[in-house]
């Protein structure tokens, strides 16, 4: 009689005999054999060398067991298994059979999904997870046996029983292992199994961390020099956020791909994480002193600038009241000598173009959308524009400005100053354009224009000082920390036209030694009559007045005036090398004057500040910016328009 399957149907029994302990051993007897073998062990366990004939009864099997075995025998009638199929392997390492049954493993997912499935493949890999892999399957009285004693032995091939539990625990470490964790728990209770990682037999070639290519890794280069971002973020931060990263490529040295890593990082390091409780605690509204985590705090200054320096570029141009603006800015705002743009931009003007607004988008389309106008004022025709990095806006106190007439008549503002100042951190900036009192000999009327200046220019007002102990009320300059000073002072050069002339004949480049000599701002600064306590760098270009306009000839006119240094930028602080000049010169391309534009490059030194200082809260001139970028983009149209139309209309002849 057949079952379903195919395989014919059969009456078998489990054999079990109770030992002198009482423990029961089941024996599952197939349907035929020829001889039956007890081993000598005496546990009672009963194997067969050959697989009985179909045609054998249970009463003939029982006819080859001894006498003294039957009486303690007990017969019960089961229903066995049909026998599976033969399997054939040849002989082959423990690695490799793992390999093969993790295939076969692959091959039949699907019925392993299926736990009413009686198929080979659920049993045999049961089996294979409670038995060593032997050639002959042990019968299932054999599998309850071990489940059932600690003490029975263990089955192998051709019926020869093999150690102990010793033994049986020992092979089953190593099928588990051989598997690489194939099966976890009770994965076969009655759900799908899970799989757990296969790890490969024999170790892998070595292979770069990073498997990104050269494009990808070099996407982000603002943190080029943190490789292993989750060590460098763990000694800088002390934690890594869960939210920006996923741990697991980071663990058990595991070849990743760190291109999203590269793209976290770049933005974690510039945002520094913030703490709930700082976020509840901070207002920066309410003064406190250097407090961890403050707005204006050694924290948040060494992050921006490590070495707590920042660029400034300060410039001075009379433009004689021009209408006429240059068409590029570039030379005098971005001169090429310095490899970067500095971090603030102040530019004072005297004799203002009429349009002020004008010169100002000029400024802005010129600077580009990386920075933004903090503040600009006027006095007349005297102009002073504040330019800085948009990231910095917010480090910035409130702005004040003043202003002073020197002139007789208060009413016509050509001659005077225009002061500006601000913290930044906690370092005080002021920030002063002056046009004096114009003349060869005037020398003493430039310095009354300085007196009156210093004792006249109310600031600051709301800004508190950040070290009144060292202000006088009688001098502006001494209640900030860096004062610059820049305009047309108008000093001149003691000497006739023709010696100068000569002078700058011999001399067409930088050496100006000997005209200085006759300069009157550098005498009167060395008698300390004038601008106490400042300095000036070292001068190394031609005088910046007085030239024909549109020309680099000087002045060619009947009055023949002699050249001079007019246009100039003095500087003081209030801590000793606080100030250092970069460089120090003057912009020839530009020739809509009969001035020279005078620039200056420092690296001034910042320090940290209080939550105390009244903050401008971010507030910068958004109309000017938007319309200066859109010039920029506007110009940047037109150019590419120009050069395409350059290109489609040019004619090849041949002769």
């Amino acid at each position: 009689m057949s079952t379903p399957n195919g395989f014919p149907q059969h009456s078998g029994a489990c054999v079990t005999r109770s030992t002198e302990g009482g423990a029961v051993q089941d024996l599952h007897a197939k349907k035929a054999g020829k001889a039956a073998k007890k081993e000598a062990g005496g546990d009672g366990v009963l194997t067969f060398e050959d697989p009985p004939s179909v045609g054998t009864s249970l009463n003939e099997t029982l006819k080859l067991l001894p006498d003294e075995l039957k009486a303690h025998m007990k017969i019960k009638s089961i229903t066995p298994r049909p026998p599976r199929k033969p399997r054939l392997e040849r002989a082959a390492s423990l690695d490799e059979k793992s390999w093969r049954r993790w295939r076969r493993f692959r091959t039949s997912q699907e019925s392993l999904t299926d736990p009413n499935e009686t198929s080979s493949s659920n049993g045999s890999l049961q089996e294979a997870s409670l038995s060593p892999p032997v050639r002959g399957r042990a019968s299932p009285c054999q599998q309850n046996s071990l489940h059932s004693s600690p003490d029975a032995s263990e089955a192998g091939p051709m019926g020869k029983s093999r150690g102990g539990t010793s033994d049986l625990g020992k092979r089953a470490s190593e099928i588990s292992s051989a598997f690489g964790g194939l099966l976890r728990g009770k994965a076969f209770a009655g759900g799908k199994p899970r799989l757990s990682q296969i790890m490969p037999a024999r170790p892998l070639p070595p292979m770069e961390f990073n498997v990104a290519s050269h494009t990808l890794r070099t996407a982000n280069r603002i943190d080029s020099d943190c490789m292993d971002y989750r060590h460098y973020s763990q000694h800088k931060f002390g934690r890594v956020s869960s939210s920006l990263s996923d741990s697991r490529l980071h663990g058990n040295g595991m070849v990743c791909d760190n291109c999203s890593t590269d793209s976290m990082k770049s933005t974690f390091s510039l945002l520094t994480p913030i703490r709930s409780k700082d976020v509840r605690s901070r207002s920066y509204l309410e003064g406190s002193l250097l407090a961890t985590g403050a707005l204006l705090g050694a924290e948040e200054l060494s992050r921006y600038f490590p070495d707590r320096n920042i660029g400034i570029f300060v410039a001075t141009w009379n433009m004689q009241g021009q209408k006429e603006l240059p068409v590029n800015l570039d030379d005098f705002l971005l001169p090429t000598d310095p490899d970067y743009a500095q971090d603030m931009y102040v530019i004072g003007v005297q004799e203002g173009c009429p349009d002020r607004r004008e010169w100002e988008i000029r400024l802005q389309e010129t600077l580009g959308p990386h920075y933004v106008m903090l503040y600009s004022a006027a006095h007349g025709v005297l102009y002073m524009s504040v330019f800085i990095r948009r990231d910095l806006i917010w480090f910035c106190s409130e702005v004040e400005y003043a202003t002073v007439t020197t002139r007789i008549v208060s009413q016509i503002k050509t001659k005077g100053a225009l002061g500006i100042c601000f913290t930044f951190f906690g370092t005080s900036f002021l920030f002063i354009t002056s046009h004096f009192t114009s003349g060869d000999s005037k020398v003493n009327e430039r310095k009354l224009d300085y007196n009156k200046t210093i004792q006249a220019l109310t600031l600051p007002k709301n800004v508190p000082d950040t070290n009144p102990y060292r202000s006088s009320s009688n001098d502006v300059t001494t209640r900030f920390d860096e004062v610059f000073w820049f305009g047309d002072f108008n000093f001149r050069l003691n000497k006739d036209r023709e010696t100068v002339d000569s002078i700058l004949n011999q001399n067409p480049e930088t050496d100006v030694s000997k005209l200085l000599a006759y300069d009157q701002l550098t005498s009167e600064m060395s008698r300390g009559s004038i601008f106490k306590g400042f300095q000036e760098a070292d001068i190394n270009f031609r005088p910046s007045y007085k030239f024909d306009i549109g020309k680099d000839s000087y002045d060619t006119t009947s009055k023949q005036r002699t050249p001079s240094y007019t246009d100039r930028v003095v500087y003081r602080s209030r801590y000793r090398d606080d100030i250092r000049a970069v460089k120090y010169s003057s912009c020839p391309v530009i020739k809509t004057s009969d001035h020279r534009p005078v620039f200056a490059l420092f690296r001034v030194k910042v320090r940290p500040g209080r939550d105390n200082i009244p903050l401008a809260a971010g507030q910068f001139d958004r109309e000017l910016y938007l319309i200066g970028i859109k010039r920029r983009i506007t110009r940047e149209l037109q150019k590419r328009q120009e050069q395409k139309d350059q290109k489609s209309s040019s004619i090849c002849s041949v002769s």
